[in-house]
């Protein structure tokens, strides 16, 4: 190996580690928790190794969202194997609950917190979330394609369905739900289950 490729594999792992690192602690003590300076002192650098490698937390932070975004998307991979598209749709609706009650902190940081899509000021697309929309989006087509939806649309479709889940998880992960709805905490998630149940067989077609 060349010193050229050993400087990229060293780089490669250094920033491994620290979005390791940053993921442990959004898990362990919440996203509020996340600097620079402590994700630093968590890997025994200091924070001007850190800065080498990323120009500021939101940076930082874009590629913990992309280790997030490939956690759901291995989770998919196992759990969506239907040949129905309907029952797909059921099975993707099913994982994405699931992953947002198993890993609340990173959905946080996938879908609601604005700190690292600052980074796509840069970007022109968002190579993070893309892959996920497209993959409902391209499910929602071939819904249409089969007669099995209501919609006509596989765009409108798409964010119908994603924002209506992603409505009532949001509402929950920021403590709204049982505020307004009066429902026990302990009951919100098994009312988000059945909600989302009952929409999806109000666009069945």
């Amino acid at each position: 190996m060349g010193i050229i490729e050993r400087k990229e594999r060293e780089k490669a792992e250094m920033r491994r580690r620290i979005v390791d690192a940053a993921v442990q602690m959004i898990v362990e003590e919440g996203y509020e928790k996340v600097s620079i300076r402590n994700i630093a002192d968590k890997i025994e650098y200091s924070p001007a190794t850190i800065y080498l490698y990323y120009k500021d937390k939101d940076e930082l932070l874009y590629d913990v969202q992309s280790q997030a975004f490939a956690t759901l998307a291995e989770e998919f991979r196992e759990k969506i194997n239907a040949v129905d598209p309907f029952k797909r749709l059921e099975q993707l609706a099913v994982a994405y609950l699931d992953f947002s009650r198993q890993h609340p902190e990173l959905y946080d940081l996938m879908f609601i917190i604005k700190a690292p899509m600052n980074t796509l000021v840069e970007k022109e697309k968002w190579e993070n979330g893309d892959p996920s929309y497209d993959a409902l989006h391209g499910l929602m087509q071939e819904c249409i394609e089969k007669k099995v939806v209501k919609f006509k649309d596989a765009t409108i479709a798409t964010l119908s369905v994603w924002g209506f889940a992603h409505g009532l998880i949001s509402l929950h992960l920021r403590g709204r739900c049982t505020k307004v709805s009066r429902v026990p905490e302990e009951d919100i998630p098994g009312v988000i289950a059945t909600a989302i149940d009952e929409y999806l067989e109000m666009i069945k077609a």
